[in-house]
């Protein structure tokens, strides 16, 4: 299975009615297995900071395969992977709100999504992953 536009769109969708729910405009971001960018949305009065957050928060979920808010704890100093960042620069946002996506033990992307708190991102990501993890089951 591959990440394309049309199931790229359907992520976003369901991740836009939670922003809209909790009323924080987002940027969403959705890459396929490579780090590429398949889908960016940013909705209206997002801020301009989100559109390369959401991008780096997807690319750093999986490059890492694990959500970003996880794998923040691991490059704390003093922690194994202490200075991993430093490897991509510009690339790597290790705050919430990164999620891979699996088929099977198979990881076919990520998405990303800025915008609000931390809590926020990473609740509005959670919908992404749900709605795929729906259409997947």
């Amino acid at each position: 299975e591959r990440m394309c536009l049309e199931q790229a769109k359907h992520l976003i969708l369901a991740g836009e009615q939670k922003a809209i729910h909790i009323g924080v405009p987002m940027v969403l971001a959705v890459v396929d297995e490579g780090g590429n960018l398949t889908a960016l949305h940013r909705m209206d009065g997002a801020l301009l900071a989100s559109l390369s957050i959401a991008q780096a928060k997807a690319f750093t979920a999986l490059a890492l395969r694990s959500p970003t808010g996880e794998a923040a704890a691991s490059v704390l100093p003093g922690q194994p992977l202490y200075g991993l960042q430093n490897t991509h620069p510009g690339q790597f946002c290790l705050f919430g709100g990164g999620i891979p996506l699996f088929s099977g033990t198979c990881c076919i992307g990520a998405i990303g999504v800025s915008g609000g708190t931390v809590e926020q991102d990473t609740a509005v990501a959670e919908a992404m992953t749900q709605a795929y993890q729906d259409e997947h089951m």
